[in-house]
C-alpha cells in the first residue's frame, strides 16, 4: 500500500482518497489516477495501491480493481460481463483509463486548459478527439484488442518489434525487475514516477490540441472563405499564417459543402519563405486530389525556375506533393499553373 501527497482539502478538512490495485501496473491505470487528480477535487487525494476490499470501501473512488463498475465510486473493467464503450459509435471496449475519462473527460479538460475560454462545442470537439486519437488506443492495448480485423489470420509478420517505444510498453518496462526490490513499496514508487510520466505526456497533448490545434479551426475557416479572392477557381487558399490544416480543411469543406474542390494551400514557412502545398486525398494519406506539375518534380532552384518561368523558386519534391518559393507570388504561380 502506498500514500501520495496527502495535504488536507482547505475547503472539506477532509483528504479524498483514490484506490487502485497493488503489484505490477499498466499504463490505463497509471493514468486513470493522474487524470483523475486533475480534478479539484482530488487534486490533493491520497492514493492508496491495495487489493484489498476494506481498502476499497473506505475510498473515495476505485480505478482498475474490484471487479465492479458502477459510474460513481466504481471504475474496473475486469468481471465478464463488462462491455462499456465510450459512445454508440464506438466499439473499443474501455479500460480504467476510458472508463474515468468518459465520466470526468470534460472537466479534466477545462481544468487543463483552464486559461482558455473554451465553448461548450470546442469542449465537446477535443472530449471527443482526445479519447479517439489517445485514449481508446490505451483501452484497446489493455482489453487486448487487434487495431486491424482478421491481421492473425491474414499472417502478416511486422517488419520490426515497436512495442518498447509504445506507451503501454514504456509503462510496463517502469514495473520492477524480476531481480531488483520487488516490494510493495518498490512497486508503488515505480508506479507513481509512470503515472507522472504518462500523465504529463497526456496533458501535453490536451494542451497542444486546445491552445493549437483547435485555435487554427477559425484561420483556416477565414482562407477557405477568402478562397475565390485568392482565385477565381476556388481551388487555391492562402493561409495568413502556417498553422494545422489538413484535417480542419476537411471538415470545413464537409460543413460549406464544397468537399473535395480544394487543390493547393498556400502558406509562409518558418524560414520567411512560401510553400505550397498539394491537398491529400485523407489527412493521412500520400496521395493527393491534384499534384505539382510532373516535369518539375525534382528540380530546384535556378532550374526549376528557367524551367518554369517562375522567378525565385526553391523546389518541387520528387513526389511532386510540395514546393517551395521565395515570394508568396510565386508560389501561387506554381499553384496556379498546376490546375
Amino acid at each position: 500500500m502506498s500514500v501520495k501527497r496527502t495535504k488536507l482539502n482547505p475547503l472539506t478538512n477532509m483528504v479524498k482518497q483514490i484506490c487502485t490495485h497493488s503489484g505490477s501496473f499498466h499504463a490505463d491505470e497509471s493514468l486513470a489516477v493522474y487524470m483523475l487528480r486533475l480534478l479539484p477535487e482530488y487534486k490533493d487525494a491520497k492514493v492508496v495501491r491495495s487489493r484489498e476490499p476494506a481498502q476499497w470501501e473506505e475510498s473515495d473512488i476505485v480505478v482498475d480493481v474490484g471487479a465492479k463498475y458502477d459510474g460513481v465510486k466504481f471504475f474496473d473493467h475486469h468481471h465478464r460481463e463488462f462491455m462499456e464503450t465510450f459512445s454508440d459509435e464506438h466499439k473499443t471496449k474501455l479500460s480504467s483509463a476510458g472508463l474515468v475519462f468518459k465520466h470526468f473527460g470534460r472537466d479534466i479538460i477545462r481544468n487543463v486548459l483552464a486559461k482558455s475560454d473554451l465553448t461548450e462545442e470546442n469542449l465537446n470537439i477535443l472530449y471527443k478527439r482526445v479519447y479517439e486519437h489517445f485514449i481508446e488506443a490505451l483501452d484497446a492495448n489493455d482489453n487486448g484488442i487487434n487495431k486491424y480485423d482478421g491481421l492473425k489470420e491474414l499472417h502478416v509478420e511486422p517488419k520490426f518489434n515497436d512495442k518498447a517505444i509504445s506507451i503501454p510498453g514504456i509503462i510496463s518496462g517502469m514495473n520492477p525487475n524480476w531481480n531488483d526490490d520487488c516490494s510493495a513499496e518498490a512497486f508503488d514508487k515505480h508506479f507513481f514516477k509512470a503515472s507522472d510520466f504518462i500523465g504529463a505526456t497526456f496533458v501535453n497533448l490536451v494542451k497542444g490540441y486546445g491552445e493549437s490545434w483547435l485555435p487554427a479551426k477559425s484561420i483556416v475557416l477565414e482562407a477557405v472563405k477568402d478562397r475565390l479572392n485568392a482565385d477565381a477557381s476556388g481551388k487555391i487558399v492562402i493561409l495568413p499564417q502556417f498553422c494545422p490544416w489538413k484535417e480542419h480543411l476537411y471538415e470545413i469543406e464537409k460543413e460549406l459543402g464544397i468537399e473535395n474542390q480544394i487543390e493547393f494551400v498556400l502558406f509562409e514557412d518558418s524560414g520567411k519563405s512560401w510553400r505550397v502545398s498539394t491537398v491529400p486525398v485523407s489527412s493521412t494519406s500520400f496521395q493527393f486530389r491534384k499534384g505539382l506539375p510532373e516535369v518539375l518534380r525534382g528540380l530546384r532552384d535556378d532550374v526549376l525556375s528557367e524551367k518554369s518561368g517562375v522567378p525565385d523558386c526553391i523546389f518541387i519534391h520528387a513526389a511532386g506533393f510540395i514546393g517551395g518559393a521565395k515570394t508568396k507570388e510565386s508560389a501561387y504561380r506554381l499553384a496556379k499553373m498546376s490546375l
